[in-house]
C-alpha cells in the first residue's frame, strides 16, 4: 500500500460555520428586541398619555359642573337677597350696614366664576361665601317674618282703634244730634207762656190822676200787662217783646227787627227785660205811648223766644159832641 501525504476520509476534521454569520444573527436580534421594544414603550406611553388626557377631562368637567353648580347657587343667592330687601323696607337700615361687606362678598364670588382657571381651592372658598350669604339672608328672611307678625298684630290693632274712632264719632255725631234735638226741645219748652193779657187805654189827668177810657182821642197811653210763667226755665233774665200794631194797620216801631221762628222777621214795638224765678208767675207790665191814638182796634202781640206766646186787641171808639 502506499503511503501518502493526504490524510484518509476516515480521519478527515469536521468544518466550523463561519463566525461572521453568528455576529450578525446576534445583532438582528439586538436589533429586533429594540424595536420590539421600542413599540412597547411607545404604546405604553401612549396609554399613559391618554389616561393622563382622560384624567385632566374629568377634571375640567368636574371643575366646569362644579362651577354652573356654584354659579347657580349664586344667582338663587341673590335673587333671593332681591326678594328679601325688595319686600320689607324696614330691613334697609340693617342691609346698609352691612352692605359694604356683602357686596366684597359679591364681587369676589363673581371674580372666581368669571375666572376660566379657577381651581377647586377658589371654588370653594366661592361655595363658602354662597352659603355665608344665604345664612344672612336666611336671618334677614327670619326678622321680615318677624316684622311681618308685628305688622299684622299692629294692623290689627290699628283696625281695631279706627273702628273704635269710627264708632266713637258715630255716637258722639249721634249724642250731638240728640243732644241738639234735646237742647232744642229744651229750648222750645223753655219759652214763656203768657196768661191774663189786658190791654188798659188811660187818660192822666193834668193833677196826675189816671183813668181808663175807650174814647181814642182821650187816650195818652196803652198800658200792656200780662203774666209770664214756665216750669223749667232757669231764674235769670228774659226779654219780652211787644208789637202793636194800629188800626192803620202799621207797627208802631222805631224800626227795630225781631226776627221769629214761625213768622219771619218782624219790626217790634218794645222789648221788656223781665227778671225771671224759676217756678214762679211774674206780672209784666209795659206802657205804649204816642202823640194820638186812632179809633180802631190796635192789635197787640207777644213773643218770647221767637215765639208768639199771646195776643189780644184793644178798640178805641171815637168821642161824642162834649168827649
Amino acid at each position: 500500500m502506499t503511503n501518502t501525504n493526504y490524510p484518509s476520509a476516515s480521519t478527515t476534521t469536521p468544518s466550523k460555520p463561519p463566525k461572521n454569520n453568528n455576529s450578525k444573527n446576534i445583532v438582528i436580534g439586538l436589533l429586533a428586541a429594540c424595536l420590539l421594544g421600542s413599540w412597547g414603550y411607545l404604546l405604553w406611553d401612549k396609554n399613559k398619555s391618554s389616561e393622563k388626557i382622560e384624567q385632566q377631562q374629568v377634571q375640567i368637567s368636574s371643575l366646569d359642573s362644579a362651577k354652573t353648580d356654584i354659579h347657580r347657587e349664586f344667582d338663587n343667592a341673590l335673587a333671593r337677597l332681591d326678594s328679601v330687601t325688595g319686600a320689607n323696607n324696614n330691613l334697609e337700615g340693617q342691609l346698609t350696614n352691612s352692605q359694604k361687606d356683602i357686596d366684597a362678598k359679591k364681587a369676589e364670588i363673581r371674580k372666581i366664576l368669571n375666572d376660566k382657571n379657577a381651581t377647586q381651592a377658589q371654588l370653594t372658598k366661592a361655595r363658602n361665601m354662597i352659603a355665608d350669604l344665604n345664612a344672612r339672608i336666611s336671618g334677614m328672611e327670619e326678622e321680615i317674618t318677624k316684622l311681618t307678625g308685628e305688622n299684622q298684630v299692629l294692623t290689627a290693632s290699628n283696625n281695631t282703634l279706627t273702628q273704635e274712632k269710627a264708632d266713637l264719632e258715630t255716637n258722639l255725631v249721634t249724642s250731638k244730634s240728640e243732644t241738639e234735638s234735646l237742647a232744642k226741645t229744651v229750648d222750645v219748652a223753655s219759652t214763656f207762656a203768657a196768661s191774663n193779657i189786658q190791654i188798659l187805654p188811660v187818660n192822666e189827668k193834668k193833677s196826675g190822676k189816671e183813668k181808663t177810657t175807650t174814647t181814642a182821642k182821650r187816650v195818652d197811653k196803652l198800658v200792656v200787662s200780662f203774666d209770664v210763667e214756665n216750669r223749667i226755665a232757669k231764674s235769670g233774665p228774659a226779654d219780652m217783646y211787644l208789637i202793636v200794631t194800629a188800626p192803620d194797620g202799621k207797627v208802631i216801631s222805631s224800626g227795630s227787627v225781631l226776627n221769629t221762628r214761625t213768622d219771619g222777621d218782624k219790626n217790634f214795638t218794645a222789648k221788656i227785660p223781665v227778671n225771671y224765678e224759676q217756678g214762679t208767675r211774674k206780672p209784666v207790665q209795659f206802657p205804649i205811648t204816642q202823640q194820638d191814638f186812632e179809633t180802631g182796634n190796635y192789635k197787640i202781640e207777644i213773643y218770647h223766644n221767637g215765639f208768639k206766646i199771646g195776643e189780644g186787641i184793644r178798640s178805641l171808639k171815637k168821642g161824642g159832641l162834649f168827649g
